[in-house]
């Protein structure tokens, strides 16, 4: 039964960040702003371990937030458990800006929209700027050119040592929290592959046998396996240590999201890097994207606050209150169309990363739980790039045949 309305009563909202972190002062300085606009009052909440179990049991107790700020995946799982409440985009003037991919990250498989992005990242490619020059290298346009840059960055002394001890690629390729599926889709995406493909009326089919797909692979373990030009150790990682690589001087080309731009221009400096989109697959330049999302929890009293709130988080006021700040701000890169990083971050190296998110960036789909399938691809690929032994094409049949049954258990299998 739907909760009695009292537009008065304070919105409770939480966020997936680190009590007393930089994320909640940003997202303190959201809410304040969003109450000075709008009188509406909002008690801010970081949480960060075990933040859905506690979701879990304020359900259990029928007294969810009413309002949680959370990665754009957690969609599928949390309206298959009925957390959420629809959106109706006429009444959220501002999301008439928003850009495309990013309102459709919103929308779970019957097509209903239940959440609303308010930031978004996407990866681009970070190249050792003093490295490349030296060996007289212009930044990668093909697979052809980046496979290059990687084998001389590999076995050409780049950093002058007179030693071979550098890699040309980063990678975090360990199984946990399935990084290496995460990071392999940046390339499997540009060259037209996928790990499940849409068959229509919300329902999906495995595609990691396909010819793209299978290509795609044999490219990325040819990186690894063939010109020995990926980081030693790459399937144990996952990002700190790979972190480490880029900025110890270990790896010259790191594919990541511009999260890390404070970090590496303080621990390795502005001037000896540079961000240049990826370069064309055999199909386009495709990239992962990611971000977080406004839900609106079912059960609330205050359902106009909630559509206040998510209102102002997605306008042009709302978008550069979030991206104040050199750490720790809410807002990675815009999601409103309306809104120009430059003008907010003069730096240009965000300008290209806010490119890259318009024009290349896709997310993963909001089937009910991407979790099973991204660590089912994980341990494949991990697999198949520790072992370079094993048969690609039979390694990835035996995943298709997982797929089918991931999705079949979730009720999205294609008949």
């Amino acid at each position: 039964m739907d909760a009695k309305q009292n537009s008065k009563a304070p919105l409770e909202l939480w966020t997936r960040t680190t009590p007393g972190g930089p994320g909640e002062q940003g997202t303190l300085r959201l809410a304040k702003a969003f109450e000075k606009a709008t009188g509406h009052k909002v008690k801010v909440t970081a949480i960060f371990d075990d933040f859905e179990t506690k979701l879990q049991q304020r359900a259990a107790q029928k007294n969810l937030p009413d309002l949680v700020m959370n990665d754009v995946t957690q969609l599928g799982a949390m309206h298959s458990q009925g957390l959420l409440r629809e959106i109706e985009l006429d009444k959220i003037k501002n999301s008439k800006d928003l850009i495309g991919q990013g309102l459709d990250s919103g929308k779970s498989v019957d097509g209903k929209q239940y959440a609303l992005p308010y930031s978004a990242q996407a990866s681009a490619l970070l190249i050792r700027k003093d490295w490349r020059q030296k060996l007289k290298l212009g930044a990668p346009k093909t697979w052809d050119d980046f496979a290059a840059m990687a084998k001389a960055f590999t076995t050409q002394d780049p950093d002058g040592n007179g030693k071979q001890d550098t890699s040309g690629l980063a990678a975090p390729l360990s199984t946990k929290r399935g990084y290496a599926s995460w990071y392999f889709s940046n390339f499997l995406w540009a060259a037209g592959g996928d790990f499940i493909t849409e068959a229509g009326k919300g329902t999906y089919r495995p595609a990691m046998t396909s010819k793209a797909s299978v290509e795609a692979m044999e490219w990325f373990r040819d990186l690894g396996c063939k010109d020995k030009a990926v980081q030693p150790g790459s399937v144990t990682m996952d990002t700190p240590p790979t972190n480490e690589t880029f900025e110890a001087g270990k790896t010259g080309m790191y594919v990541v999201g511009p999260y890390m731009l404070p970090r590496f221009d303080e621990s390795l400096g502005k001037d000896k890097y540079e961000v240049v989109p990826m370069p064309k697959g055999p199909k386009d330049a495709t990239v992962l994207a990611e971000g977080g999302s406004v839900y609106l929890m079912a059960g609330s009293e205050n359902r106009a606050g909630q559509d206040a709130f998510v209102d102002f988080a997605v306008s042009a006021e709302g978008q550069k209150v979030g991206m104040e700040g050199d750490k720790g701000f809410v807002v990675q890169l815009p999601v409103n169309k309306t809104v120009n990083i430059s003008q907010v971050r003069p730096d240009p190296r965000w300008k290209t990363y806010s490119e890259v998110y318009r024009d290349s960036g896709r997310y993963a789909p909001s089937i009910p739980n991407w979790t099973p399938v991204r660590q089912a691809t994980a341990d494949t690929v991990n697999a198949l790039m520790a072992d370079c032994g094993l048969d690609i094409k039979a390694k990835l049949a035996e995943l298709d045949k997982q797929l089918a049954g991931i999705l079949k258990e979730q009720g999205i299998a294609a008949s």
